[in-house]
């Protein structure tokens, strides 16, 4: 959804132009009744929107270049190209800024107009060729025509002027609010793998960075040359001659922070020019570069790197097929980072028959990270994930980082069901809570055009009905009548799911990220106590009508079974190690190695048997993660129960008993008979019976419950594992009813020993009006 609103926006903010929407069609979409739908419906439904949206080819390149599926992984780069940096005097590092701060750049280099004076001239002498050809292009009215060729000239033209035009032209080609998508496509071509300096200086810095007199003093072997050489930095593999580990060693390139420092000040200040002149209403270059600026010193600090590394080593050891390199906090200083060697091929470039499984174990890591963790990797291209020599999935480079916020993952999930139940008015404050409007801005305007959207989007009936123009127009409304833009934070998730998204779709051309979201998304649902999660859950199951939908929680329920499959088959691997990595078949004949196979793709998990599903259900259900769902269910149990007794009322014939009896005993109404049928969905599923109750059924539940006896076989065991789970949640069920008809009995004693006096109108006698 997140990539449709994007793709539309930029279509349209580009082109100015939005189709009329057909009136027939509209008043059908108007008046069509809001229908929530289950998580996998609607995967299925967005599904076809994607299928629909890539059969317009511009939408189609603008999808692909958000699933980086041109990013250019080349381990050279072309011939002919050099990079310039502005090689300054020496100076003290405490006159530099180690961290970003626009104004103490802005000190700094006031004093140096020599060196703002010769980077200048670079720059313009550098691509004075491109802004000539787009000055010509403009004149005759060719700018649309020649954007490709001119794309091309931009990319060797940043290559040329440094580390900071590399990233800023690999950040813009995942942004197409910025970019069209033509020329998104050309920048994803940009390689980061330029000429090495000369070792004896790289050599000199670690000595210096490290306080040794000779390398040697740390390692016992170096390789004479770079094993490869990007814009910020190169690589030399290495023995460490204390422990004989074989580690890869990353000096960062002179004048590599002088030369950011001094870009990021000039392009901030042409930022703050622009946004004096009133010119940075949609597109504000200081706002952006200010949060690009931040990560961008990040990556040039190779300490935080490794801290970086250390976390998510922590963080990923609950996934044991996922590698994450050992790093060497003491070996490393802000320009040389020392890191476990690890060997292996670029997963993209990988012929293994277990590639698919690997791309799948990617996306479950990248989730973990964002709705669990919080701290996610955000730069996943091609270059960064290995495919070990042993079948493990490496995951390198960890410079470029970004905290997903409690609220942040809180609102995701919220907007989830929110999405799921189309409550419209609530996606609008969603919008807000996320970043993406304003917190000033009133949303509710918004929701019309929201509804039309999703509802056309959402309605089903495959790619083919719909109308992807119509959709169009409505996001335009949006986009247009609102400030509406892209958080900094969600471009990089957008970046590093839809990279992910281009590699499985690859291996799998009907995956779906909702698929493989939903499990931990049902799983914080229902574990998480804290009182957000516990309102999102109850929204997830009632809705706006507050009625219990035992459907959706069922649905949810699933979602968890396939969670704790995932989790069950992890653990069961992690006694593995190198030694015992005896090849294994898989299905369709291929092989792989039993580490690779310690975590498979959600939808190759295998269907339980009925007995096993049943034991699962209950296992969650009375074990410590099901707590907050036992206190969240209790209520409908009761309730259900309360039902099915009252519904086994038959009349005596005495009128003055049945009297009585029915005000112990009140007649179901709508609300009790949505109660059983709830109680025979949960019932089903959970005893996974094979003949659902009916309501009859449920009224006889005194004499059969309606359970196979090998259900009963295999519950048992359960039971008795939990007999103490159970006897309590029973006693609370037993407290909730006895309640009720204390309750009940008291009135109808009451209404027996001390009726109430008839109303005064009805007396004989009494005059009526």
């Amino acid at each position: 959804i997140a990539q449709a609103l994007v793709v539309n926006q930029v279509r349209l903010l580009r082109k100015r132009r939005a189709n009329k929407r057909m009136d027939t069609l509209m008043m059908a979409v108007e008046t069509r009744p809001k229908k929530s739908s289950s998580a996998s419906v609607m995967s299925n439904q967005i599904r076809d929107m994607r299928q629909k949206m890539e059969e317009d080819e511009e939408t189609s390149l603008m999808m692909q270049a958000l699933r980086g599926q041109n990013m250019n992984d080349d381990d050279r780069q072309g011939e002919g190209i050099s990079m310039q940096l502005i090689e300054m005097a020496t100076m003290k590092d405490s006159e530099l800024p180690m961290r970003y701060d626009p104004q103490a750049l802005k000190d700094y280099f006031n004093k140096r107009p020599g060196a703002v004076a010769k980077r200048i001239t670079q720059i313009g002498s550098t691509s004075f060729g491109l802004l000539l050809g787009l000055f010509q292009d403009f004149i005759s009215g060719n700018v649309e025509k020649a954007q490709v060729k001119r794309a091309a000239e931009l990319r060797k033209v940043l290559v040329s002027l440094g580390p900071f035009f590399i990233k800023l032209g690999q950040a813009l080609s995942i942004r197409p609010d910025v970019l069209s998508p033509r020329a998104m496509t050309e920048l994803q071509q940009l390689c980061d793998k330029v000429p090495s300096f000369d070792s004896e200086i790289a050599f000199a810095y670690i000595q210096n960075e490290l306080g040794i007199d000779d390398i040697s003093q740390v390692f016992s072997a170096i390789t004479p040359e770079p094993v490869a050489a990007a814009s910020l930095g190169q690589v030399y593999r290495a023995v460490l001659k204390n422990s004989g580990e074989t580690v890869a060693v990353k000096v960062q390139r002179p004048f590599v922070l002088e030369t950011v420092s001094l870009d990021l000040f000039l392009i901030r200040a042409l930022g703050e020019t622009l946004r004096t002149l009133g010119l940075a209403e949609r597109f504000d270059i200081v706002e952006l570069l200010d949060e690009f600026a931040t990560r961008f010193y990040d990556e040039l600090d190779y300490v935080i790197e490794c801290q970086n590394g250390e976390r998510v080593l922590r963080e990923m050891q609950k996934l044991p097929n996922v590698k994450i390199p050992k790093n060497y906090p003491q070996l490393t200083t802000r320009r040389v980072h020392v890191a476990e060697w690890v060997e292996g091929e670029k997963l993209s470039q990988s012929k293994a028959a277990d590639v698919s499984e690997l791309v799948e174990l990617g996306v479950v890591t990248y989730l973990t990270q964002l709705l669990d963790t919080g701290f996610f990797h955000a730069d996943p291209h091609p270059g960064n994930m290995l495919r070990t020599n042993d079948g493990q999935l490496c995951i390198l480079d960890f410079g470029l980082m970004t905290v997903i916020t409690e609220d942040q993952k809180f609102g995701m999930i919220e907007a989830i069901a929110h999405l799921i139940h189309r409550d419209y008015e609530r996606i609008g404050e969603d919008f807000v809570k996320l970043d993406f409007i304003p917190p000033n801005v009133d949303t509710r305007p918004i929701v019309p055009a929201l509804g039309r959207v999703f509802d056309a989007a959402l309605q089903g009936g495959g790619a083919k009905s719909i109308n992807f123009n119509e959709l169009a127009a409505d996001l335009a409304e949006i986009t247009f009548s609102f400030p509406f833009r892209i958080p900094p934070y969600f471009a990089l998730v957008i970046r590093a799911i839809g990279v992910l998204e281009g590699i499985a779709l690859v291996a799998n051309k009907d995956f779906a990220i909702v698929d493989e979201s939903y499990p931990w998304i049902a799983r914080k649902l229902l574990t998480d106590p804290s009182p957000r999660m516990r309102e999102a859950l109850r929204y997830m199951v009632y809705g706006n009508s507050k009625r219990f939908d035992a459907d959706r929680l069922v649905d949810m329920l699933q979602a968890l079974e396939r969670f704790q499959n995932v989790k069950e088959i992890t653990s069961r691997h992690d006694d593995i190690h190198p030694g015992n990595l005896a090849p294994r078949a898989l299905p369709g004949g291929s092989t792989s190695t039993a580490l690779s196979n310690a975590i498979v793709p959600l939808q190759t998990i295998p269907q339980q048997s009925d007995s096993a599903s049943a034991r699962e259900a209950l296992k969650f259900f009375f074990g410590k993660d099901g707590v907050l769902f036992r206190d969240f269910l209790l209520d409908e149990v009761v309730a259900s129960l309360d039902a099915a007794a009252r519904s086994a009322y038959r009349p005596s014939g005495n009128s003055r008993v049945d009297e009585f009896l029915r005000k112990l005993a009140p007649e179901l109404d709508d609300d009790d008979r949505t109660s059983l049928s709830n109680a025979g969905i949960l019932y089903q599923f959970f005893l996974d019976s094979r003949r659902g109750p009916t309501l009859s059924g449920v009224q006889r539940a005194g004499q059969s419950l309606g359970i196979n006896p090998q259900t009963i076989r295999t519950l048992a065991p359960l039971l008795l594992e939990h007999r103490a789970e159970l006897r309590l949640f029973s006693a609370q069920i037993f407290a909730k009813l006895a309640e009720k008809q204390i309750g009940r009995t008291l009135g109808a004693f009451v209404d027996v020993i001390a009726p109430l006096p008839p109303s005064p109108r009805n007396l004989p006698g009494t005059a009526t009006s």
